[in-house]
């Protein structure tokens, strides 16, 4: 676990079928389906046991939830309850800037913001405003031979593809 990574996991709780709720030292109490996860992966199949599921907890030295010697990070699962709530996570602007060979810096010039708020972004310290999501999604829709005032004029969504 990154000791950047901002949001705190202070409490989960396991829901039936597959579902936690989350309790986050930002006050966001989240809820997160890791249902497909748990069937994706063959030596996660003990935890789909309805007896097993409902052992979540916290790791001892926290920065995770586990079930005896497997463990999600809390980054993670951070991440996969905002998007199953349809919002934006960190994890998906840092993929964003990835795939579209951003630095710090370039991806500030790009969205007219600063350095530290794009480090914001991406070690979830701050939400991601809508407005910026948008901005992400038609850079990442552009072509990349065309100006960047010209890529960000372009209309459409995306989930920063």
């Amino acid at each position: 676990m990154s000791d950047y990574f901002f949001p705190k996991l202070q409490a989960v709780e396991a829901l039936a079928p597959y579902r936690l709720r989350t309790t986050w030292s930002t006050g966001e109490v989240l809820r997160v389906d890791v249902g497909d996860i748990l069937r994706k992966t063959p030596a996660l199949s003990a935890i789909l046991k309805p007896e097993i599921f409902a052992r979540v907890r916290i790791a001892e030295r926290g920065g995770s939830i586990e079930w005896f010697d497997t463990e999600f990070g809390e980054d993670n699962v951070y991440a996969w309850a905002k998007e199953q709530a349809g919002e934006v996570s960190h994890e998906m602007f840092d993929g964003w800037m990835r795939r579209n060979d951003l630095s710090l810096t370039t991806a500030a010039e790009a969205l007219g913001i600063s350095r530290r708020m794009v480090s914001y972004y991406r070690t979830a310290h701050k939400a991601i405003p809508r407005a910026k999501c948008r901005v992400c999604c038609l850079i990442a829709a552009a072509s990349a031979a065309r100006p960047l005032a010209v890529r960000i004029a372009i209309g459409g969504s995306c989930k920063f593809s």
